[in-house]
This record gives C-alpha cells, sequence and structure tokens, in this order.
C-alpha cells in the first residue's frame, strides 16, 4: 500500500525550453539586459503551477564552445527565475547542459538525464508531466519518459518545423500551449468522472 501512496503523491510537472519558450531567442546570453521575455510567459506559468510544478532545462552549447561561461549562465537563470519569482511564478530548479552535441555527454536534451533526475529528486510523476520548446529535440526529451510534448512556434519553431515528422502538437507559442494542456488535463479528469 505504501507504493501506491507514493505514486499518487508524486506531482506532475512542466519542464520548460528556456530561449525561444520563455524569452527570445537572442543567441548566447550572457547579460540580465539582454533577456527579454514573451509577453505570455507569466500569464501562462502562472495558470500551470496551479496544476504543475515547473521547472526550466537549457541546452547551453556556448560554454562548450567558449561564447560563454557557466558564471553567465548562471546570472541569466538567476535574473529569468528572479523576474517570475517577482511575478509570483516559481521555477523548482533550473537545469543547464552546458556542453557540445558533438562532445556526446548524457545531459544534452533529448536525452532524458534532467527528467529522471527531477523524477527522483522531486517526486515529479514523469507520465502526468510535460515538455514545451521550440526543437525537435524538446518533443524527443517529453516522449523518451512517456510525458506529453508541446511545440512552440516562437523562438526557432518556425525554422525547424519542417524537421517534424508530422503527427506533434504544434501551438504559437507558451500561452496556447498552456492552453492546451490545461484543456487536455480538464478533459481527461470529465472523461474519468464520466466512466466512475
Amino acid at each position: 500500500m505504501r507504493a501506491m501512496s507514493e505514486i499518487s503523491d508524486r506531482r506532475p510537472a512542466i519542464f520548460l525550453d528556456r530561449d525561444g519558450t520563455i524569452i527570445d531567442d537572442r543567441g548566447f546570453l550572457s547579460r540580465e539586459d539582454e533577456v527579454v521575455f514573451y509577453p505570455s510567459s507569466v500569464p501562462a506559468l502562472l495558470k500551470l503551477q496551479e496544476t504543475f510544478d515547473l521547472f526550466i532545462v537549457t541546452n547551453q552549447s556556448g560554454v562548450a564552445k567558449g561564447e560563454i561561461t557557466m558564471d553567465d549562465v548562471a546570472r541569466v537563470n538567476g535574473y529569468v527565475e528572479s523576474v517570475l519569482a517577482e511575478a509570483g511564478v516559481r521555477i523548482v530548479e533550473t537545469y543547464v547542459c552546458p556542453h557540445d552535441r558533438a562532445d556526446g555527454c548524457h545531459c544534452i536534451k533529448p536525452k532524458p538525464y534532467f527528467l529522471h533526475k527531477a523524477a527522483q529528486d522531486h517526486g515529479i510523476d514523469l507520465s502526468r508531466s510535460f515538455v514545451i520548446g521550440d526543437h525537435p529535440h524538446d518533443l524527443e526529451f517529453g516522449w523518451n519518459v512517456g510525458a506529453g510534448a508541446i511545440y512552440v512556434l516562437s523562438g526557432h519553431g518556425a525554422h525547424h518545423q519542417s524537421q517534424l515528422a508530422g503527427g506533434e502538437t504544434i501551438v504559437a507559442d507558451i500561452g496556447a500551449a498552456a492552453e492546451f494542456i490545461l484543456h487536455t488535463i480538464e478533459e481527461d479528469a470529465s472523461a474519468c468522472d464520466s466512466i466512475s
């Protein structure tokens, strides 16, 4: 019985790409004044956090390329988290992969390392969670653990859309992604109620 209780106590989460999803993708950011939030980011995250824990997962290959440092990444991430916190949005944790894809690391998206880490460290139910991002790797990232995945056309989303296989959930931005997710879970809840 304890095992069933532990499963039911696990919370669903939203795993957010950073650049191109929450903030404008302006290349490798090193300063706070380079951060520009999308207008729909805060309202969307405020709605989502009523049901989901929120995480940011970002690939920052500029570190491996020598274009930015981990201190730069930490500064920008800290600023992003602080602005969101002032607006009432709580980010549970921000995960960073500083490697280049050619490095063959274990943490770069779409490898699910950070998803499993969140599940272990924070009691997240990945099967009820979603990933939101503007790159095909973000979709694979979610699918690799059986989570939902939403592709946004903001950032580089429109540019990479031709790489999609077809059948993916595609929306305009994080605001539309939040609406889709919340509508989906409401429909699922209604279906369960009608069955019971």
